[in-house]
Formats: structure tokens, sequence, C-alpha cells
């Protein structure tokens, strides 16, 4: 009887806790190493197969609903899992092509920002804010944070910069791109010395990051400001000297001065220019544009501006009907299928429409338009007001679902407590919408048209934060499938993934010639990941009672991507103070070749044909010495 209530209050080991908590710690991944018929009953209790999902539950997708009973199923359903990665890469490319990068260039003239100012920090923030959020998101994960961040700057940098050269060579913004990869290299160098000064992480080393970057900001922005400083100075100095006897001497200074002027006023504000595709997206712009072809222009690097008020007022008429035409634009705009495109094009072409019809569907309804290279600057005044409060009340409703704590199910079963949110986006939005269906025209946008740039760019960074974060985790389920190292995914597939949005947003913005923007974010960009993202990674493991150590944020890529994304700054930096700051199209191939030099090193080490950068455990002798 003693011994049964010895046995009664006893308390439970560490073993017993263990075993309490197995469900919450193992990795749903584990599921690979388990007979097919008993896969389905692990993703059932497995905690991580439900908090580690984004919208679609591949892993218990195969085990319990398709019912994967063999290799060759497990094959065929990966197949179909690649498939519909293309179809999100291609519902990402379309989102920041038409709606993401426009929304862009209308903000940073309403910020009055130059084209590099826009790129390190609109356009950087935009694309890495989604990797900061889905880091968070996995804090109490051991995931080599500081390798995969390295190794996501590395692809951003050098591959996708690479890219923007190539796509579309240019003169660089001279003393910005200098700045920027000297704050780059300090950056990368201060995250190194915290992490290995003493093997750990503090707090106060998290906030000495995080004031790096402010300081970065801070002085990006004074540059613009004295710059324009400057100009208002030299127009004073050319103006005083147009009043002047025209002497020899006095010319020399105009030519001077106005030399000095021209080249500020490369940088100084952001134009909306003329799209490669401006006649398929039906917009006005210089006359000139019908006398060149898109390859003489490229060739000659002309800039082509467009005039936004003949594109906002190319249809207004005043002898019309405020409503004139609302329905024909409504389903206009909702149509995912171009009928003349689709009469001139081979099965091919109507094959990649079919494809893309869903993705330009989705973006139609949930984002609205704003484009001043486009009639009208995009304005569908039916569609635009259900945009009103279509949009938040989504955007709203699907975060809290996908932010819920319940751990137990999937996001799709919280949106039955989280439609209220949606209803009371619903109850400020809708009288909004009325409001706005009264005052405007049909045949012209309203002054507070820029409004709606504001839903574009949360609706626009929600979709590409979908739809990159779930190619992430679909390539990562194939990699696990496929016993590849969780270690060796992180530094090439998932960088790759992740980085995504930054690829197709900076060469979609150099193709559209915004090539001093698109290169300053992909500067920017990885500088804002490397520095904030990864700091406040940190400092949320820290402040949940979790050790920042050197082994587990290094990892065995870590090091490599250290040394070759500062091989690869410091090559930038001597390659561009070379070349007078002209970005050509060689120098492009030689910054993704040393990119991809990264990847053949982590292959081989991937491969145990050569050894890794990263340190060997040791074995003290003095614990086998008496």
């Amino acid at each position: 009887m003693s011994d049964q209530q010895d046995g009664a209050e006893q308390e439970p080991n560490a073993m017993d806790r263990e075993f309490d908590e197995f469900w919450d710690k193992v990795s749903c991944y584990v599921v690979a190493n388990f007979p097919y018929d008993e896969r389905c009953d692990f993703v059932l209790n497995a905690t991580t197969c439900i908090t580690d999902t984004i919208f679609v539950p591949y892993m218990r997708m195969l085990a319990c609903d398709l019912k994967c009973r063999n290799q060759f199923q497990e094959l065929v359903y990966l197949t179909l899992f690649v498939a519909f990665c293309l179809q999100l890469l291609m519902c990402l490319t379309h989102v920041v092509d038409m709606y993401y990068s426009p929304a862009l260039k209308v903000v940073s003239q309403l910020l009055h920002m130059n084209e590099h100012l826009a790129g390190v920090t609109l356009m950087a923030f935009a694309n890495t804010s989604p990797d900061l959020a889905a880091n968070l998101a996995a804090i109490k994960q051991e995931v080599p944070v500081f390798a995969n961040s390295l190794a996501m700057a590395l692809f951003v940098s050098m591959f996708t910069g690479g890219m923007i050269c190539y796509i579309s060579p240019f003169k660089m913004n001279t003393h910005g791109t200098v700045r920027d990869i000297l704050f780059f290299m300090l950056g990368v160098a201060l995250l190194e010395y915290v992490m290995v000064s003493h093997g750990a992480v503090t707090m106060n080393e998290c906030f000495l990051l995080v004031m790096v970057y402010i300081s970065y900001i801070v002085v990006n922005i004074l540059d613009v400001y004295l710059m324009r400083k400057a100009m208002i100075t030299l127009e004073h100095q050319m103006a005083e000297l147009q009043d002047q006897p025209f002497t020899p001497e006095v010319r020399r200074k105009l030519e001077k001065l106005q030399e000095q002027y021209s080249e500020y006023a490369e940088d100084a504000t952001v134009e909306i220019l003329e799209r490669p595709d401006s006649k398929v997206r039906g917009s006005i712009v210089n006359p000139l544009s019908d006398k060149l072809s898109f390859a003489t222009k490229r060739a000659s690097r002309v800039r082509l501006s467009v005039n936004p008020q003949a594109t906002r007022s190319v249809f207004y008429n005043l002898t019309a009907g405020r409503n004139h035409g609302l329905l024909m634009d409504f389903f206009k705009t909702l149509n995912p299928i171009d009928v003349a495109e689709w009469r001139e094009n081979n099965m091919f072409g109507r094959a990649f429409q079919l494809a893309m019809a869903p993705a330009k569907f989705l973006c139609a309804a949930y984002i609205p338009l704003v484009d001043h290279e486009m009639e009208k600057h995009g304005w569908s005044k039916l569609l635009n007001c259900i945009h009103t409060f279509l949009n938040p009340a989504i955007t709203i409703v699907v975060s809290m679902a996908l932010l819920s704590s319940d751990k137990k199910k999937l996001w799709y079963w919280q949106l039955g407590n989280t439609y209220i949110y949606g209803l009371y986006s619903c109850a400020i939005t809708v009288p909004v919408a009325l409001v706005v269906f009264a005052h405007s025209r049909s045949d012209v946008p309203p002054i507070y048209h820029w409004l709606y740039t504001i839903m574009n760019l949360t609706g626009s960074t929600f979709l590409i934060f979908v739809c990159a974060s779930e190619i992430d985790k679909l390539l990562g389920v194939v990699g696990n499938i496929l016993n590849i190292e969780e270690d060796f995914m992180g530094v090439t597939v998932n960088a790759i993934t992740q980085a995504l949005g930054d690829l197709v947003a900076n060469t979609a913005m150099a193709y559209q010639g915004y090539e001093k923007m698109a290169y300053a974010a992909a500067i920017g960009g990885p500088f804002f990941n490397v520095l904030l993202a990864t700091g406040a990674v940190m400092y949320a493991k820290l402040n949940i009672g979790m050790e920042v150590t050197i082994q587990e944020q290094t990892g065995q890529y870590g090091t490599n991507a250290y040394i070759f994304l500062n091989l690869g700054l410091f090559a930038t930096l001597l390659w561009t103070s070379t070349l007078d700051f002209f970005a050509r199209r060689s120098m492009g191939v030689f910054s993704m070749g040393i990119y991809f030099l990264f990847l053949v090193f982590a292959l081989l080490t991937h491969q145990n044909v050569i050894h890794s950068f990263a340190h060997d455990p040791t074995v003290e002798p003095s614990l086998y010495l008496d």
C-alpha cells in the first residue's frame, strides 16, 4: 500500500516530460522514416505538421488525403507539387509586374524620393519584410538563421544584382553604391563578430545591429536632402552667371555648373517611364515611342517619360454620364484572358494564357491597380469600390487566421473565429465605398485615387509573402521526402525560394527602366535582412529564454556563405570603381558566377568531396590526462 502511495505521489521526471512533449517537438518530416500505412496517424498527431503549414498541409495531404502507399505514387504526387509550385511562381511574377512595381513608383513620387532612396527603403523593406515575418514565426525551431540569411543575401546581392546588370546595363549612382556596399560589409562583419566574439549573442548586441541599420537609413535620407539643397544652390549660381556679360570665363563656369547640376538631376526624382510593353497595357506615352522600336530604345538608352495627366484624363468626357461604361469596365478588368491576344497566339501561347488566368483573376478581384502608365491610371469605378471593403476584409481575416495560436487546427478552421474582424472592417469601409461610388466618375479616377496605393501595397505584399512562403514550404517537403540534408537545403533551395520576391521585383523594375532603384534594393534588401531580420530573430529567441550560440546559427555552411558574401561585395566594389560605375553585362555574368561558385562549394561539401570552412569539434587533451 505504501509503495502504491509512493508511486502515486512520485513527480514526473525529465523522461516523462519528454514523452508528454513528444508530439509538440517532433519534426513533421520524421514521418518519411515510417512505413507508408502508418504515416497518416503520425501527421494527425504531430503539432509541427500544423504549425509548419502556410496554406496547404502537404504532408497530411500525402499521407491521409491522397493515401500515398508506395514510392512511385510519392514521386508522382511530388511532381504535381512541383507543377503547383510553378503556378505559384507565375502568380508571384504577375503580382510583382502588374501591381507591386507600379505602386512603388507612385509611392516614391508621392514621398519625393529619388530612385536610390526608394530602392534602399521602400523596395528593400517590402521585399524583405515577408522573410522577417516567416523567420519570426519559426523562432522556436533550431534553424541556422545566420547561415540562411547570409546565403539569401549572397543570392540577392550577387545573382539578382548580376541579373539586373545583364538585363539592362546602366550608369550607377556613384557615391550611393560605394556607401551601400561599405555599409553592407560593415554590417556583415559586425554580425559575424558578435556571433564569434564570445560564442553567443546578447540583447545589447542585437540593439547595436539595429542602430547600424538606422544609421544607414538616416545617411541615405540626409544624402538626398543635401543633394537637393546643392541643386538649389547651383540654380542660384547659374542664374547669377546668366545675368553677367557672357565672357569665356563666365561660359566655362556656367558649363561646369550645368554639368554638375545635370549629374545631380539624374538622381533627383523618380520619373514615370514608358514600359517596354506599353502598347499591350494600353497606356498613353510620349509620341516618340511610336517611332522607336524597343530594341532601338534599349540600345540608345532613351528614357521616355509618361505624361500622367494625359493617361489620367484620356477618356474624360463631361457630356457622358457619371457611370458611363460602368459594367463594361468592370467585366473587362476582371477578364483574365485578352481576346485579341488569344486570337494572335499559337497553342503554346494560349496554354500559357490559361495557366495565368487564375492568378490574373485573383489579383484583379483582390488588389486595386494604381498605375500612372495605364489609361485612367487603372481606375475601374465599380471594381475599385468593391476593393474598398473586400481587400482589407480578406487581408485581416486571413492574416488573423494564419496567426491563430491554436496549434491543433489548420488555418482555415480558424476562419469561423476570425470572420468577425472582417465584419468590423466592412462596417467602416462599406460606407466609404458608397461615398466613393456616389462621388466619382467612371471615365476618370478621383483625385484621391492614390489612396488605393495603400491597399495595393498591402495586398501585393500579402500575396508575395503567401506565394514565396508556399513555394519555400513546398520545396522543403520535396527535399525532406527525398532525404536531402536540411542545412544544405537552407543555404541553397530555401535561400533561393525565400528570395524569389526580390528576384522577380528587382528584375521587373530593371526591365522597366529603373535599374538604379533595382540595384539599390539588391544591396539594401539583403542588408536589411542580415541586420534587422537576423537581429530580430536573435532578440526574440533571447526574449523567450533561448540561447543563441554560434554553433546553432552557423551550421555547416554559414562560414562558407560569410566568406563568399564578403568576396562578392569586395569584387563588386572593385569592378564598379574600375569601370567608372558603368554596370556592364560582363560584370553581371561575373557576379552571378560568384554565386554559382558558392553553390558548387556547397554541393561538393554536401557530397563530402571537400570540407567546409566550419570548425570541427575538438577534443581537449586535459580531459584524458591524470
